[in-house]
């Protein structure tokens, strides 16, 4: 009874003759999701070096993406298949470290995570992803991926760890390849935009187009693709519409998407965790958001990532200790490793330090303290007590934002149990203003 009676408020709202500003607000977002994605495929085709069923191995480590991770090898390709071709995705051995090959969907959704513990009877070697209901010749060997859609990205993350060469090695191994001759449809060309410069109603002109460029099979969006079609009905009908809409999206929308990326999930402690990633359900809101802020974020199962939130950034000059005591250190949370990055809290990049150290992990060769606690420092200059390998340097004069990822979290913290300690004040370093 419930379920009917909310489809029918969603159906009655798109119904009206001039959509409300709160509709106006609902199929923005939700469109948005698939055009950030779209964005995304044209940037990489046209200035990436992309190529259908090629991968691209990133060089890891690198400090120059927004809010990287230090810790991971990264390689990605976008992948077609078709009725009567497979596209196959080698993995080299991998032991010892972590690693995924996280498949997406157009709409930013997980559709698969191939590894040692989703594959534990065939964790690498041959994988032919297929199109659900098609019969294409596949290798010996292989095991079958069916996907339900015949564009896919997918995302290839393997752990750095103590030996970054051999993860480099192993990461150069890691293959695709068309096993046939798919034929890929043409990308569908939107304008392109920045997130600081996003598009208005004119989004609506190509509404049908998106929705049909790939289906959205999430529960619950039937009512937001008739709120979409009725904004872009009203515009069709009345051209002069558009500069309302422009002022619902602008006044309505953006304040709404922005207060979503700034507060995504729960806080505790200081940190956000966000309430969904990877896979959302109906939280189209969600989905859009780490669309724009994250693309490809993985499901919780795999990664867990907390920020301290873009509204309550650290100062630069100041000093800050995190505290963990010898019961509860983070390796004891984590299957494989964890780290945490400053960024700079405007363009989410890290920022230069005296060490050049970004980040501290699993892999820092961190001290516990003579009651096996943990502790980790933050701040322009080294406390006298902190162990060197404890210290990330900040620059004085700039706000900054934390990231923490811990891969192969815990019952913990998949639960929503667990999350990093509060991050401490402990006064202005010495000689600091």
């Amino acid at each position: 009874m419930h379920q009917a009676n909310r489809v029918t408020r969603v159906e009655r709202a798109t119904m009206d003759t001039r959509p409300s500003d709160h509709d106006v607000s609902d199929a923005y977002i939700y469109l948005l999701g698939r055009l950030l994605v779209l964005r995304q495929e044209q940037v990489d085709f046209r200035f990436e070096g992309f190529h259908w069923n090629h991968i691209l191995h990133r060089d890891p480590g690198s400090v120059n993406l927004r809010n990287p991770d230090l810790d991971i090898a990264r390689s990605e390709a976008w992948i077609a298949v078709d009725e009567h071709s497979a596209t196959v995705l080698h993995l080299p051995e991998i032991r010892d470290r972590y690693y995924t090959a996280q498949i997406v969907n157009g709409w930013g959704e997980t559709l698969a995570n191939i590894n040692e513990r989703t594959f534990p009877d065939h964790p690498w070697g041959d994988f032919a992803l297929c199109l659900e209901g098609s019969h294409p010749a596949i290798p010996a060997g292989a095991v079958r991926v069916d996907l339900p859609a015949r564009k896919c990205r997918c995302v290839v993350r393997l752990e750095l760890g103590t030996s970054p060469g051999l993860a480099t090695t192993l990461q150069r191994q890691v293959k695709v390849h068309a096993y046939g001759n798919p034929a890929v449809a043409s990308t569908l060309m939107t304008p392109l935009f920045t997130n600081d410069g996003l598009p208005g109603a004119e989004i609506f002109e190509q509404a049908e187009q998106i929705l049909a460029s790939e289906e959205d099979r999430n529960p619950g969006m039937d009512g937001l693709q008739r709120k979409v079609r009725a904004v872009a009905g009203a515009l069709r009908r009345d051209v002069d519409e558009r500069r309302d809409f422009d002022k619902a999206i602008g006044q309505v929308a953006w304040p709404r998407l922005a207060r979503r990326i700034a507060n995504p999930g729960v806080r505790a402690r200081g940190w956000i965790r966000p309430k969904a990633a990877g896979t959302y359900g109906e939280d189209w809101l969600s989905r859009t958001a780490t669309n724009l802020s994250r693309p490809w974020a993985n499901e919780t199962s795999e990664v867990a990532c907390f920020s301290n939130g873009t509204d309550l950034p650290l100062e630069g000059a100041r000093a800050y200790t995190l505290l963990f005591p010898a019961h509860d250190l983070p390796d004891s949370h984590a299957r494989y490793c964890w780290s945490m990055i400053a960024v700079d809290a405007a363009d989410l990049r890290v920022m230069p330090n005296v060490k050049h150290r970004f980040a501290l992990s699993s892999h820092s060769g961190l001290e516990r303290g003579r009651d096996g606690s943990l502790t980790l420092f933050l701040g322009p200059a080294r406390p006298a007590a902190a162990p060197d390998a404890n210290w990330l340097p900040t620059p004085a004069g700039r706000n900054y934002l934390l990231t923490w990822r811990t891969y192969g979290p815990d019952a913990a913290i998949r639960d929503g149990a667990w999350y990093p300690p509060s991050v401490v004040w402990s006064g202005l370093p010495r000689g600091a203003a």
